[in-house]
């Protein structure tokens, strides 16, 4: 028989033989229970303390059925939400792979025994752009703190050489009041400002090295051009598709209404239809967007497109494809 002090441990192993163990398809009878609990935590018990540790687990809480053998019948995460969480691991580009196994172990084991049978695809992480900056995970607990503290960073800020290596863009570290981190296009960014300037900056956290959080205040979100009603996160999203710094402009384009998916995804709801064609199925749509990701964005959906306004911007995309197509026509 086991003694005081693994009695008192008993309702946890029983918790952990129900998790790792059982599900809505794979029930277990008392006797497996003791089978287990001796096999794996050599822990002898009777029925009648299997029985009652798992009352008292219900009465706890947890969701346990009892119908037909005992099984746990909700966890924390579905595995569906384990699926996705541990998909999003396996195609984050800033995450390296050493870092990318060890979350998605992590994951698995928030599940049963069964469930990696379910996810086999991620056996091998995809050979994807990943990076090589092993600090990451580092880089956001810090700048988690920095943020939640209201303090200044300083960190190093890389580029990649054509030795295909990151290098400093300076030899001294930046400065920055850090406000917000988002997830865009499969990598992360840190939205923050530089003191001397009064606009924002995006910071590509996988180029992050060196960082240290400091005891200088950040600069107040309200001395911040575009923020003093604070950050409006969507908006701010929307409007740097690309993660551009720089100002938004207002912009109309014509498109065609079989586009509205690619509208949608890139831009949210937030744009207008002014104006609809219904014999060539031409919108022409309203927006504000940051500029030169507008740039970027008409080029690759030139051919579905077309900006009408501002001036400035549609002057400059037919000078950039009149030199593409001498480049590709050779004239």
């Amino acid at each position: 028989m086991y003694g005081n002090d693994r009695k008192k441990l008993l309702i946890l192993l029983i918790l952990d033989v129900l998790q790792r163990n059982s599900d809505e398809s794979h029930h277990l009878t008392q006797q497996e229970i003791l089978r287990l609990l001796e096999a794996e935590y050599g822990i002898v018990c009777d029925r009648r303390s299997v029985k009652a540790n798992v009352l008292d687990l219900i009465d706890m809480g947890y969701d346990i059925n009892m119908d037909d053998g005992y099984y746990l019948a909700s966890r924390e995460f579905e595995d569906a939400e384990l699926r996705m969480l541990i998909d999003s691991v396996l195609f984050s580009r800033h995450i390296s792979l050493t870092q990318g196994r060890r979350l998605i172990e992590k994951l698995e084991k928030q599940s049963n025994k069964y469930f990696k049978a379910k996810v086999s695809h991620v056996r091998a992480l995809p050979d994807l752009n990943r990076t090589e900056n092993k600090q990451v995970l580092i880089v956001l607990d810090t700048l988690n703190d920095a943020i939640d503290q209201g303090k200044k960073v300083r960190f190093m800020y890389n580029s990649y050489g054509t030795d295909f290596k990151l290098h400093p863009r300076r030899e001294e570290k930046y400065l920055v009041n850090p406000y917000q981190m988002v997830a865009n296009n499969g990598r992360y960014y840190l939205i923050g400002n530089v003191d001397k300037y009064d606009d924002l900056n995006h910071y590509r956290i996988d180029r992050i090295t060196d960082i240290e959080m400091t005891n200088l205040p950040v600069k107040p979100m309200k001395e911040v051009e575009g923020l003093e009603n604070g950050l409006n996160l969507p908006k701010h999203m929307a409007e740097h598709i690309y993660m551009f710094c720089g100002d938004s402009v207002s912009v109309t384009m014509k498109a065609t209404s079989g586009m509205m998916d690619d509208l949608i995804d890139w831009f949210g709801k937030d744009f207008h239809i002014i104006e609809k064609n219904k014999e060539n199925g031409e919108i022409t749509i309203s927006l504000k967007c940051n500029y030169n990701a507008m740039f970027y964005w008409a080029l690759q959906y030139g051919a579905y497109v077309e900006i009408l306004a501002p001036d400035e911007l549609r002057k400059e995309l037919a000078e950039t494809i009149a030199d593409m197509n001498k480049k590709y026509n050779g004239k």
